[in-house]
């Protein structure tokens, strides 16, 4: 994600240090500059995404400034103004101006975020849409991203299972800035290491701490040094692994099985659990004080029945990189799997998706993808017509007759038949229905009307 970038121009020094601070923790990148004709050349220069502008400065006022860029012919991103002289005549000549918005002193510094990120330009890079999604819950995740990303302590992300939980983690620990280049990931399912290694998995041991144990290895909270600890079903951990790694959390620093000496370790923590965690505290089943520590900031996954504009982009994503992957072009979905692909409630998830997809891609022999070979379990879902017109020798209208005479058969199958029920959510009438099926040649006794 690209991090957004303005210039921020105030020549009081408290004003200006405390709007800088808060622009940093909400991931926006500033330049300040306490006069009007340093931040000139820079807005020249520089592409930023906004200019956030006192009015009264003391070279030269804010609105002046932006005259002056506009008599030049520069190409400028929105200006918002902030002015302790705000009256109704100025505000229209501001805006008459070109200025894009304005705010009042004093102000709360939490609604001057809010106006320059409503002017921001939003990120369509390929790289602000490869993780999460393109829905209103996963912009709203992706913009949290910067916020915590190696300044908080610990992150636990909460979420059905396959919803895209560790793809979260690894874009958290991608955004955290360090000094060094390459940081481990090292990412751990806790539901699934057995009891009687937990221990030596977690923290290693030394050559000759048990029979077998013929070299020294590090652990997981060792080998993450440095980089993220992405602890997965954290939720299954046993009590005992529990309060071990509590005191490794506090105290950064671990002890190998059959060490004499603690080694230091310091990692950025995250954890996620598809399980009530705060249930399991009140049940006894896991420890309180662990919870706290592990659940600083707390991001939830939806998951995929409540955010359906990720289910087509997902869809199409996973069928191009299948389609990449075996060599082949890439398929295209039917208009019908598109509208089933959104009313399917997909309990697996994310996982789900990306199996019945890459299922529907390895068997389907057209180069467009039925419902029938998504969902082959569902009834008669592998009937659909051999006269269905391929992308090239179809008419537009051909093929809009094709995909509602399709559509009004997966309806009708859907609603047992019952012609009412099915005009009513096409939202034709009985009439305009039969009239339909009978152009098309769907029978009404097979309807079961």
């Amino acid at each position: 994600m690209i991090q957004p970038y303005v210039c921020l121009i105030e020549d009081d020094a408290i004003m200006g240090e405390s709007i800088v601070e808060r622009f940093r923790l909400e991931g926006i990148r500033t330049d300040w500059f306490s006069k009007a004709n340093d931040a000139k050349t820079a807005i020249q220069t520089n592409s930023y995404g906004a200019v956030i502008s006192d009015i009264r400065l003391p070279d030269l006022d804010g609105d002046e400034l932006y005259r002056q860029l506009v008599a030049q012919g520069c190409t400028l991103p929105p200006f918002i103004l902030m002015t302790a002289y705000a009256t109704v005549e100025k505000a229209v000549d501001l805006l008459k101006l070109g200025i894009k918005d304005y705010v009042t002193k004093p102000f709360e510094i939490a609604s001057l975020i809010q106006t320059v990120q409503d002017v921001l330009p939003i990120d369509v890079s390929p790289e602000s849409q490869t993780e999460l999604g393109v829905s209103q819950a996963a912009k709203n995740l992706h913009r949290l991203v910067p916020r915590v990303a190696g300044r908080a302590s610990a992150v636990l992300l909460i979420g059905e299972s396959g919803v895209g939980k560790e793809v979260l983690a690894r874009l958290i620990h991608s955004q955290a800035r360090r000094e060094t280049a390459t940081r481990p990931f090292v990412a751990v399912n806790c539901g699934a290491i057995a009891p009687t290694i937990a221990e030596a998995e977690f923290f290693g041991y030394e050559k000759g701490a048990y029979t077998g144990a013929d070299k020294v290895r590090k652990g997981y909270l060792e080998q993450a040094d440095g980089g993220t600890l992405f602890l997965d079903e954290v939720g299954e951990l046993s009590p005992s692994l529990q309060a071990a790694l509590l005191r490794a959390i506090q105290e950064k620093r671990i002890r190998r099985l059959g060490a004499e000496h603690d080694t230091h370790t310091k990692f950025d923590l995250i954890c996620a659990t598809n399980r009530n965690l705060s249930e399991m505290v009140a049940a006894k089943s896991f420890r309180e004080d662990l919870y706290y520590r592990i659940n600083t900031v707390t991001l939830e996954v939806k998951p995929l029945r409540e955010r359906p504009e990720d289910v087509l982009w997902l869809a199409k994503r996973f069928a191009a990189s299948i389609a990449e992957r075996l060599g082949e072009p890439a398929k295209t979905l039917h208009p019908l799997s598109l509208i089933r692909l959104q009313t399917y409630p997909w309990p697996g998830n994310i996982r789900e998706l990306h199996n019945r997809i890459e299922r529907a891609c390895l068997v389907s022999q057209s180069n467009m993808l039925m419902p029938g070979e998504i969902f082959p379990e569902e009834p008669d879902g592998t009937h659909y017509p051999d006269e269905l017109p391929t992308q090239e020798e179809a008419t537009l209208t051909a093929y809009q007759q094709v995909c509602e005479r399709l559509y009004i058969e997966e309806v009708l199958r859907r609603h047992g038949g019952r012609i009412q029920e099915t005009a009513d959510v096409l939202s034709i009438s009985r009439k305009n229905l039969w009239q339909k099926m009978k152009r098309y040649g769907i029978d009404s006794k097979n309807a079961g009307d």
